[in-house]
């Protein structure tokens, strides 16, 4: 999860709600942006329950009444674009991405991010020339950053660009340099995703062999890691299959795959898996089979904005209908050439020109550094209010830090007394444990009833932390309770929301590992339900205040 300046307050004019939909998330933020005061912050506070309850978070975020507007616009802003990319709504991430740009620090990790969205919201509606202009900006500061696993990232990014434009040199220069930068990383999940992306490059390339071998790689990283990312893999092996002319084979896969997608919700994935789907049936002369998958597959595209991928579905569509209806072929050839046209104009190809894959292209440089000329004035004034509200509200964001820190050092040790009492030598040793110290207490002593619950809990977690499967739904479903019983009877045992109670548990075991073993800190994250060792090194350093390497060393 992104590293971003978060403001830490106290639970205040909590609204319930239920998960928004689009409709609802728009109107919203148009009233967020109408209010000032107390009452921005309650539809900020709205805003960011329904990021919150799409798990897009590592944890709920709520602002303070006292919050100063431009710290709610940079945080509601961000979190918005992120939504709607999430959402698949292209136009309203680039929306809120460019809003909020002009807020964030100049080299921070959290405007690296909102580059790499705008260049992936960019990519997916067609506009590679700013595509790759934000990329290879969010690619400057994570360079100079020395992060190998953002460095890898964004350099994925771009690769996925250059692909989409049909460049797919570039793109192969930009995938190797990525892959060097995750072996240093040691991140199997990131590079699992390389190697699907290796995958789709020399498929493009006509390198078809090397092409399933690197989508093979990935599968059995993804399968690995028990990960559902393993049937996008699959997806990308079929693609190089039918390269390879193994259209049986590769049609055998999508028939696996595209259920999946459909109840992972994954509708991208999906689409592109029936674009797939209907090229093997058309490649076997299975042209009123292939029909329905290229239907389907062009109407999910077009419901996302898709054009890249939209074009082949109506490329499909008129080789599936040339032999049986000449009329409806030359329908999809005249939508095909439509779609065409608008995506791939001669700006498009000039400007992408000028963005190749050098890490030094001058030409960029020039252009920042003309915008910055020309906007220095607003950037000095506005950059100068900015600070002067960042001072003002510093000593809350770190006294509330450190509160929330103590929290949940409290409740890991309430985790971990609870583990105790239920394994000790002797009575006496069951008593011990469950007498809480007054200085770490953070709930009253539980009832028998609660302490059952709490361990049924907790096993639960440690159970399906190693497989990555331990989300509220799959723990609720093993204390046998619906998710809304669940939520509140662990909020009344506990105080502690689902959430902060499993990463508790998460955490508790990481210190466990930590002391008694010398696994490597990428395995105990994996132990702990962490698929990235980044992320587990953030959430650890955000409630010890140190790396876990740090705390090993010490």
């Amino acid at each position: 999860m992104r590293i971003i300046l978060l403001i830490w307050a106290y639970v205040m004019g909590t609204v319930t709600m239920m998960a928004a939909d689009a409709g609802q998330m728009t109107a919203w933020l148009q009233q967020f942006d109408k209010e000032q005061g107390g009452a921005a912050v309650t539809v900020a506070n709205q805003v960011m329950r329904a990021v919150n309850d799409d798990e897009l978070t590592d944890q709920f975020i709520q602002f303070a009444s006292t919050t100063p507007i431009d710290s709610l616009r940079q945080q509601v802003w961000y979190w918005a674009a992120e939504w709607f990319y999430d959402r698949q709504q292209y136009d309203l991430a680039e929306e809120y991405g460019l809003k909020v740009l002009p807020l964030l620090s100049e080299g921070s990790d959290i405007k690296a991010d909102c580059l790499n969205l705008l260049g992936l919201a960019y990519m997916r509606m067609g506009d590679f020339k700013r595509a790759a202009y934000y990329a290879k900006q969010c690619l400057e500061i994570d360079m100079r950053s020395g992060d190998d696993d953002r460095i890898s990232s964004s350099m994925n990014t771009l690769a996925g660009i250059y692909m989409a434009a049909y460049q797919p040199h570039e793109a192969e220069k930009y995938i190797l340099q990525a892959l060097q930068h995750a072996d240093k990383a040691n991140n199997p999940p990131r590079k699992a995703v390389l190697l699907g992306m290796a995958s789709e490059i020399y498929h493009t390339l006509a390198q078809d062999d090397k092409a399933v071998d690197y989508a093979q790689q990935a599968f059995a990283i993804d399968s690995t890691l028990q990960r559902p990312q393993a049937y996008i893999r699959l997806s990308q092996k079929a693609s190089a299959l039918l390269g390879l002319h193994r259209y049986r084979e590769a049609e055998n896969i999508l028939r696996r795959v595209i259920p999946a997608f459909e109840q992972m919700g994954d509708a991208h994935a999906r689409a592109i898996a029936l674009n797939r789907l209907g090229m093997s049936l058309l490649c076997q002369e299975r042209q009123r089979e292939a029909i329905p998958c290229y239907r389907q597959a062009a109407g999910l595209f077009s419901q996302m904005g898709d054009l890249y991928n939209e074009i082949h579905s109506h490329r499909g569509l008129y080789e599936s209908y040339w032999k049986l209806n000449p009329d409806s072929a030359k329908y999809y050839l005249d939508r095909f050439d439509l779609l065409k046209d608008s995506l791939y104009t001669h700006a498009t190809a000039e400007a992408l020109s000028r963005y190749n894959a050098e890490f030094d292209n001058n030409q960029l440089k020039q252009e920042n550094a003309s915008l910055s000329s020309a906007n220095r004035r607003n950037i000095i004034i506005g950059a100068t209010l900015i600070v002067i509200l960042l001072l003002a509200t510093w000593w809350l964001i770190n006294h509330l830090r450190r509160r929330w820190q103590q929290q949940m050092q409290a409740l890991i040790r309430e985790v971990e007394r609870l583990r105790e009492a239920n394994r000790p030598a002797d009575a006496q040793a069951v008593a011990d444990a469950q007498q809480p110290d007054a200085a770490t207490q953070v709930t009253d002593i539980p009832s028998e009833d609660d302490r059952a619950f709490l361990m049924r809990v907790i096993e639960a977690v440690y159970d399906g932390m190693p497989r990555g499967d331990f989300s509220v739904e799959t723990i609720a479903s093993q204390v046998n309770m619906s998710v809304s019983t669940f939520r509140r009877r662990l909020l009344a045992v506990s105080g502690k929301s689902p959430k902060a109670y499993i990463q508790a548990i998460q955490m508790e075991r990481a210190i466990q590992l930590l002391d008694d073993s010398e696994q490597p800190v990428a395995e105990v994250a994996q132990l702990c339900g962490f698929s990235e060792t980044s992320n587990f090194s953030h959430t650890f350093k955000r409630i010890y205040g140190c790396t876990p390497t740090q705390y090993r060393s010490k």
